[in-house]
């Protein structure tokens, strides 16, 4: 009762001071309260500075969510792909919907924390407010903008961005900044997830977003709890005025609400009453997702090792001729009684004459040039627009000198893909490319190959998410089994493969046999410098 009278108050006093002046009478008996939601801590301490900005994503923001049992990660994702690299599974999207400050973000966080699925997105959408014309701003700034309204989103963009992600693209979020009312330069890169979960006031609002979301649930909150949470964060987060946050409230927030929110209530899977709060419900949202995940489960690697086991080798392999050289490098780099200092030294030899004979499958053309003697020569030249090296993290990065000592100014991106210990796929943590490598010949370094699995989710990272063209990349790796590179081969037939040796079979582990010395795993020290090319880099997935 006494928190529904101070709204009542707040909203129809007709008084202008009561909403300009803290110590307006009427204001101070209102804010005596000490509930959570009281109203007395609204402002933020006297003499502290006013929030200059706040924006929809931070570009500081972990890529993860720590609980009490597990860290969650919210960039990432495991195997999105069959063994024949064609897309297999779809990520499950919930969407959640619920008027301002219903408390949504919470139940999106309280569902990530009890689904304990380690690759989650949390997407917003207050990230896709459209741009708005200088007179749009002008009205934004007096409060006059009406930002609860359909036509004051992008949907266009927004349903293009979560039918990306939802299909395991990489896409790019807007980062909309809510003081100057415009999007930032800058925007977000976000990578698939098992698990999308979309929240917005008008999340229910089009047709073809419904389309995409595998759940619907409906966060219903009271108004008066409503207000107050409301006045909370644009006062203190988005540096706005008591004044202007009631007015806006009482001519565009309620009644959108009443028109084009609440009514979407009977489109949702499920009503969760009091918000984050109510644990009997998140518990029911929590076993379905569950189910439906179990649903979707793929074993890649257990995939590929019953798949090609019995056809010819393909011709989109080249390996390193077998000169007494190689011979000799091979044999001491696989015997158990090799030194570290001696395997390193010997590994690099070979990786040399990997990476220059990867080179000579690059496109060249005929080229004359001037002798200083003055006399013409015909040779041959780099048909090509660029040259990136891209080494899979960690055992790949071991490549990288060999390839900056052949090819001058070579830009290097890195991908990290680890096994999970629980199921054993491979899980992409992290990726850095340089920008617009689209046109460029990408050689994909990886020390080892066993069942290809992480070559196959690096060779898909790149096709799908930065559009470079199959035909334009090698994999070049020392050592490889004839189970990796059927698996590369079947999935991807344009992609050039190119190793130093074919071993026959692999372990009950997984292993390569008869194998390679384990330093090459291991003692990655010797690698190049990380980011020398930090400022032609992409941001990382987080």
């Amino acid at each position: 009762m006494y928190k529904m009278y101070v709204l009542q108050h707040l909203t129809r006093c007709q008084t202008p001071r009561c909403v300009q002046a803290l110590t307006c009478p009427c204001f101070a008996v209102c804010c005596s309260g000490s509930g959570e939601d009281s109203l007395d801590r609204l402002l933020p301490p006297s003499g502290a500075p006013r929030r200059k900005s706040a924006t929809s994503l931070s570009k500081t923001e972990p890529p993860l969510l720590r609980t009490g049992t597990r860290t969650i990660y919210t960039a990432g994702r495991p195997p999105w792909y069959d063994e024949h690299g064609a897309q297999s599974k779809e990520a499950f999207v919930i969407g959640l919907c619920g008027g301002s400050a219903s408390g949504k973000t919470t139940v999106a966080n309280k569902i990530i924390e009890a689904l304990d699925v380690p690759w989650v997105v949390l997407l917003s959408m207050d990230s896709f407010y459209k741009v708005l014309s200088p007179e749009e701003q002008a009205l934004a700034a007096s409060n006059d903008y009406n930002f609860d309204h359909p036509g004051a989103f992008d949907f266009e963009l927004l349903v293009a961005t979560l039918r990306k992600l939802k299909q395991g693209k990489s896409v790019k979020i807007p980062v909309y900044d809510f003081t100057t009312h415009r999007r930032q330069k800058d925007w977000k890169n976000v990578y698939g997830a098992s698990v999308i979960i979309f929240e917005g006031i008008m999340s229910f609002a089009d047709k073809e977003l419904l389309q995409l979301l595998d759940m619907k649930i409906f966060v219903d909150t009271d108004s008066d709890i409503r207000l107050v949470r409301r006045l909370r964060r644009d006062i203190t987060e988005r540096g706005r005025d008591i004044e202007g946050v009631i007015k806006q409230y009482n001519k565009f927030v309620k009644p959108a609400f009443e028109q084009y929110i609440e009514p979407t209530m009977r489109l949702a899977d499920i009503v969760v009453p009091r918000g984050g709060g109510n644990m009997v419900a998140i518990d029911l949202i929590v076993q379905h997702v569950h189910s439906q995940l179990e649903e979707r489960e793929l074993s890649v690697r257990a995939l590929l090792a019953s798949a090609q086991q019995t056809q010819p080798l393909p011709q989109t392999l080249s390996v390193l001729e077998s000169t007494p050289q190689v011979r000799g490098l091979h044999t001491i780099i696989r015997s158990k009684e090799t030194s570290r200092d001696e395997f390193i030294f010997y590994s690099k030899r070979l990786m040399r004459l990997l990476i220059e004979h990867a080179l000579t499958f690059l496109p060249s053309q005929s080229c004359v040039v001037q002798t200083p003697q003055g006399h013409e020569y015909e040779g041959r030249s780099y048909n090509g627009r660029g040259i990136t090296g891209v080494s899979i993290l960690r055992a790949g990065e071991t490549m990288e000198p060999a390839l900056r000592a052949v090819c001058k100014d070579v830009r290097i991106g890195k991908i990290l893909i680890q096994t999970n210990l629980d199921s054993g796929e491979p899980e992409l943590h992290y990726l850095r490319l340089p920008k617009d490598i689209s046109e460029d010949h990408v050689i994909l370094m990886d020390s080892t190959v066993s069942t290809g699995a992480a070559a196959m989710m690096a060779v898909r990272v790149l096709l799908q998410d930065h559009e470079v063209q199959e035909d334009k990349i090698m994999l070049v790796s020392l050592l490889m089994a004839e189970l990796g590179v059927h698996s590369v081969a079947y999935a991807f037939p344009k992609v050039k493969i190119i190793t130093t040796a074919v071993d026959k079979s692999l372990d009950d582990n997984l292993h390569v046999i008869p194998g390679i010395g384990k330093q090459i795993n291991t003692h990655t020290h010797y690698g190049s410098d990380s980011w020398s090319d930090e400022e032609d880099q992409e941001q990382p997935s987080y």
